[in-house]
């Protein structure tokens, strides 16, 4: 099952892709979208030094339906944004191709990541073609499920999740190792090897297959 990341050239002619080229320096970070009737509705982070002057830009687009600010804070906006253009995400629909979420678009180029059969892959190849949509592929990378079953034992995989769910990874933390220990049932050595194990497979793992 292939792994892969793509590099997308969003077309002038579909409103981000005109903004972000016209802003250059902003990330927009799609955080969802899903297709309406005809249309595309999307929930965009945008993190701009001031995104007043950026939400003017996107609101007199006339392929942008509705635009709402959810909130804003100095540096960072959040909108949910209706387009009769959805064009950049048309290939993955088409493709049934599911696309990781959230992804970044910056200066009118958008990092994809997709987890898929192979044959859905070639299909979002043929329709990003079909659309006149320009791409590169990063790479390509075979997932071996009896690797990824093998990552982490049930007892690592147990430790971790109870951590999470406590909040241990939180900043600040939200419980203590002595906490997750009691919830696991065990001495904090324990669940400190446990954890410390559990932690090493995974970033080792994020750097073969992200990093390197």
């Amino acid at each position: 099952m292939p792994h892969a990341k793509l590099r997308i050239d969003i077309p002038d002619s579909a409103w981000i892709g005109e903004i972000s080229a016209a802003h250059p320096d902003v990330v927009f970070q799609v955080v969802t979208s899903i297709p309406g009737d005809g249309t595309g509705i999307g929930l965009v982070r945008l993190v701009a030094a001031d995104p007043l002057p950026i939400i003017t830009d996107i609101q007199v687009r006339e392929d942008v339906e509705t635009l709402e600010l959810l909130w804003k804070h100095e540096d960072e906006a959040l909108l949910q944004i209706q387009t009769e253009n959805p064009l950049p995400l048309l290939p993955v629909w088409r493709a049934g191709v599911p696309l990781k979420m959230p992804f970044d678009i910056q200066n009118g180029t958008a990092t994809w990541e997709v987890t898929t059969s192979s044959s859905r892959l070639s299909n979002l190849r043929d329709h990003l073609d079909d659309l006149g949509i320009g791409f590169a592929i990063d790479h390509v990378r075979e997932i071996d499920a009896s690797q990824a079953d093998r990552l982490l034992t049930d007892r690592q995989q147990e430790a971790l999740l109870t951590a999470v769910e406590a909040g241990y990874y939180r900043s600040p933390r939200e419980s203590t190792l002595g906490d997750v220990a009691d919830d696991l049932g065990v001495a904090n050595a324990t669940c400190s090897d446990l954890l410390h194990r559990a932690e090493g497979h995974v970033i080792h793992w994020f750097v073969e297959n992200h990093l390197l």
